[in-house]
């Protein structure tokens, strides 16, 4: 790759999660816009189709991020349609938006398996995909600001997103030499479909919600879009960032930077 370009040509990137409309959208708006041809995972072959139909070059691929085995089986798929994976998005996840005291050892579990052992067994498949052809890569997780700070009925998602995280750390510092990297992003609120529905079933305003929100959460005041995301982890993904490893990139609009409540602090 150039040193001094955002070229992905001739590179093809696996990004989970892929065919949603928020910040897997965006990544995969951005990597197909810088050449990369992407092999866009997802659950359920329909959505996987429909989402590689977007691109005029995306391999789609179904697996449950959750069972090891699917994702041994997917890796073998996908080594057969095309010579190597140069790098990863670990994009696909779920939410929980209920108080930790009063979860359900079911959904503590459906998080935990998804947003990090489902992290984790793809990050495994990967660099072990490296590490025997030789080859160099780089990893990016998709994390959240909940990891850094977190509001009330997130501690769970909030625990999940910090490990994330700490697995980012972790696996840079054992992958590193074998010139693989790994490193995070972590956005604030993105608008999105999918976090206006979310928005929607607490908020009976949520238009008023993002506006406030923006008004106190945020320095910058505009709303962060799924291709600003995108723009990030395809920096990560690039030799422009070839001396950063084991970091979380905040794409969150001054969110984490900020004390508290920022309309109070601009009176």
């Amino acid at each position: 790759m150039d040193m001094n370009s955002l070229d992905f040509s001739g590179k093809n990137i696996l990004v989970t999660g892929g065919g949603g409309a928020g910040v897997g959208a965006g990544v995969c708006n951005v990597l197909a816009r810088f050449g990369a041809t992407l092999i866009i995972n997802e659950r359920k072959v329909g959505d996987a189709q429909r989402a590689a139909q977007r691109y005029s070059s995306a391999v789609p691929v179904a697996a449950d991020i959750r069972k090891e085995d699917e994702i041994k089986r997917m890796f073998e798929h996908i080594l057969k349609q095309v010579d190597g994976i140069h790098g990863l998005v670990n994009n696909a996840g779920v939410g929980l938006h209920k108080m930790a005291h009063k979860a359900t050892e079911e959904e503590v579990n459906r998080i935990y398996d998804t947003d990090m052992k489902g992290v984790w067994h793809v990050s495994k498949a990967f660099a072990n995909h490296l590490i025997q052809s030789g080859g160099e890569g780089n990893i990016v997780n998709i994390s959240s600001v909940h990891a850094r700070a977190t509001w009330s009925g997130y501690a769970i998602y909030s625990s999940v997103k910090s490990a994330v995280e700490g697995l980012t750390r972790g696996m840079a510092v054992e992958l590193g030499p074998k010139n693989i990297r790994v490193n995070a992003v972590a956005p604030g609120y993105v608008h999105s479909e999918q976090n206006y529905d979310l928005i929607s079933s607490w908020s009976d305003n949520p238009e008023q919600w993002v506006e406030r929100y923006i008004d106190d959460y945020q320095a910058l005041s505009f709303e962060i879009e799924p291709d600003d995301c995108g723009n990030a982890v395809a920096f990560l993904l690039s030799d422009l960032s070839r001396a950063i490893t084991g970091q979380t990139l905040h794409v969150d609009n001054g969110t984490t930077s900020l004390m508290s409540n920022y309309s109070f602090i601009k009176k």
